[in-house]
């Protein structure tokens, strides 16, 4: 089961109230999130300095709309309607000076919830300071995921929360065949708490804690990043 599928359960984490979302730059990660909200059915406005991304986004039906606006100038975000939208998320990354400008002009813009793609900590420590309310970085997760997926392979799919948390789906370590969630008293011990039990037919959703486990089922659990690392996973 993958939990990119699984967006209803991801509900509590995400801005439901949104509708509305404006991605500016339509570099590899911008089309991506592009992709995504679209295909989730949300309206997307895609913005690029380069005429050949915007057109590319378009071909490809992933955006509601898309212009092409040099987003360092508060005329051109204005014009567009960028600041009437309920969160922008600055995906150019890798040129820092443009990178900072845009955050500064849409969260001065009065957009509300500014979600910018740092490339380095000094480059998310500058976004920070110019008003962006969450930083991503795309490389050093995707690095994580990978080094997590070599060295944990019962780990089958990972949704990254924030920094420090996770929900991961993973097969039912051996050691847990035949005992309740109770028995193993798993918030207390690992510090996670099960979402779901089940396999790729059919998931039981909050399972009771006198579900017993079944080493050839899988489980989604959410906690610390550090409390998941400390699961016995092969």
């Amino acid at each position: 089961m993958n939990l990119r599928n699984w967006n209803f359960l991801f509900q509590g984490f995400r801005r439901e109230e949104n509708r509305q979302f404006a991605v500016i730059g339509l570099g590899r990660f911008g089309r991506a999130v592009c992709m995504k909200l679209h295909s989730m059915g949300y309206e997307v406005l895609g913005t690029d300095v380069n005429p050949k991304l915007v057109a590319q986004v378009t071909s490809d039906k992933i955006v509601s709309h898309a212009m092409q606006l040099d987003s360092t100038e508060v005329t051109a975000l204005r014009q567009a309607g960028v600041f009437e939208f309920d969160t922008v998320i600055v995906a150019i990354g890798n040129y820092l000076q443009e990178s900072i400008v845009t955050t500064l002009n849409v969260k001065e813009g009065g957009v509300g919830h500014v979600v910018a793609k740092a490339s380095s900590e000094v480059h998310g420590k500058l976004l920070k300071r110019v008003g962006a309310d969450r930083i991503v970085y795309p490389e050093a997760e995707a690095g994580a995921s990978l080094a997590l997926t070599l060295t944990k392979p019962s780990i089958l799919d990972r949704f990254n929360i924030d920094g420090e948390h996770s929900i991961v789906e993973i097969k039912i370590p051996e050691i847990f065949h035949g005992k309740t969630i109770s028995e193993l008293s798993l918030r207390a011990n690992y510090g996670v708490n099960v979402l779901a039990v089940g396999n790729e037919d059919h998931f039981e959703i909050n399972p009771g804690p006198e579900r017993r486990l079944d080493k050839d089922l899988m489980m989604m659990v959410i906690g610390t990043n550090e409390a998941i690392y400390r699961l016995p996973l092969s």
